[in-house]
C-alpha cells in the first residue's frame, strides 16, 4: 500500500470546501484540488475558487499553477497529483482529494495509465477541424454512433473528452467506456477512504443558484472582460469551464446577461446531475448524505472521522 488517502467529492455546491478543511485540521492532512478549473490563475470568480485567507492554515495543492491559456487534462493533472501525494507524505501528513472532477479522481485513485505520446494528433487535427466547422453537437454525435456509454457520459461541450474518446475509438477499436470500465477494476494501492456527499436534488439547486448570484455580484463579466482582453482563445480549456462559456456568449453579443445567468445555473444543474451519475458507478464509495445529520457540519465531520479511524 502507498499509504492513507482520502477523497472528499460530491456535486458542485454540495459544501466539500470548508468541510475538506476541517478535516485536514483534525487528521494532519493537505488538500490536493481535484477541480479542472482551479488549476488556472485569474480565474476565481467562476470557479468559486478558495482565497488564501480562508484555507485556515491547510496548505493547497494544484491551485492557481497555470496560465489560462495553457491546457490542463486528466494526464496534466495524474502527475501533478502524484508528485503532491509523495510530498505530502513524506513529510507525514495525509493526503485529501477534494473536488468534484470523478475522472480525475479515479485516474490517482486506481493508478490509471494513460498514454498520451502514442496518439496521432493527425486525427486529432481533423476532429478538431469539425468540431469548428459543425459545432459540437456533430462531434458528439459522431461518438455517440460508436460509443453511445461515453455519448451519455461526456457533455457535448466537453470536446477535449469527446475528440479523446473518438481518438481512443480510432486507435484501437475499443470503446473508451470499455476501457474505462476495465481500469475501474484495478485495485488501488492506496489504503483510501473515498467519500461522496449528497443532500436533496432541491437543496443542492437552491445552492447553486445562489452561487451563480454570487458571481455575478462579484464581478464574473469583469473577470471574463480581463481574460478576453489577455486574448485568451475562446475554444482553450480554460475558457470552456462552467460560467465562462456562457459569459462569452453575453460580452460576444450571442445573448442577453438575463439569459447568461440563466444558462450558467441550468448547465451547473446539469453538470451536478452528472456528477452524481458517475459517482454513483464507482465502487468502494461511501454515500455521506448531509440531509441524515441535520446539514450540521460538525455532525458531518464526526461521521467522516469515526469512518476513516475505524
Amino acid at each position: 500500500m502507498d499509504g492513507q488517502l482520502i477523497i472528499i467529492t460530491g456535486p458542485t455546491a454540495v459544501g466539500k470546501t470548508k468541510l475538506s478543511i476541517d478535516l485536514a485540521r483534525e487528521i494532519n492532512g493537505e488538500i490536493i484540488s481535484a477541480d479542472s478549473m482551479q488549476v488556472y490563475k485569474r480565474m476565481d470568480i467562476g470557479t468559486d475558487k478558495i482565497k488564501p485567507e480562508n484555507m485556515g492554515g491547510i496548505r493547497h495543492h494544484l491551485i492557481d499553477i497555470l496560465e489560462p491559456s495553457e491546457d490542463f487534462n486528466v494526464f496534466t493533472f495524474k502527475k501533478k497529483a502524484d508528485e503532491a501525494i509523495k510530498d505530502i507524505q513524506s513529510r507525514g501528513k495525509i493526503p485529501i482529494i477534494v473536488g468534484g472532477t470523478g475522472f480525475y479522481i479515479q485516474a490517482v485513485l486506481y493508478d490509471i495509465d494513460f498514454t498520451e505520446t502514442d496518439i496521432d494528433e493527425t486525427y486529432r487535427h481533423e476532429l478538431e477541424a469539425l468540431a469548428d466547422e459543425k459545432g459540437a453537437e456533430f462531434l458528439h454525435d459522431m461518438l455517440r454512433k460508436v460509443d453511445p456509454e461515453s455519448a451519455d457520459a461526456i457533455h457535448a461541450h466537453n470536446i477535449k473528452r469527446v475528440i479523446r474518446a473518438l481518438e481512443y475509438y480510432n486507435k484501437t477499436g475499443e470503446k473508451i467506456s470499455v476501457h474505462n470500465e476495465q481500469e475501474r477494476a484495478k485495485v488501488s494501492p492506496f489504503d483510501f477512504r473515498y467519500f461522496v456527499l449528497t443532500d436533496d436534488r432541491e437543496i443542492l439547486y437552491s445552492r447553486i443558484d445562489a452561487r451563480v448570484d454570487k458571481m455575478i455580484e462579484e464581478g464574473l463579466e469583469d473577470e471574463m472582460k480581463q481574460l478576453i482582453d489577455e486574448g485568451i482563445d475562446p475554444h482553450s480549456t480554460a475558457m470552456q469551464g462552467l460560467g465562462y462559456r456562457e459569459m462569452y456568449g453575453y460580452l460576444t453579443g450571442e445573448w442577453d446577461l438575463e439569459r447568461a445567468v440563466y444558462l450558467i445555473k441550468r448547465n451547473t444543474r446539469h453538470f451536478a446531475k452528472r456528477q452524481l451519475t458517475w459517482f454513483k458507478r464507482e465502487s468502494d464509495v461511501r454515500w455521506i448524505n448531509k440531509k441524515e445529520f441535520g446539514r450540521d457540519d460538525n455532525k458531518v465531520l464526526q461521521e467522516i472521522l469515526r469512518q476513516i479511524r475505524e
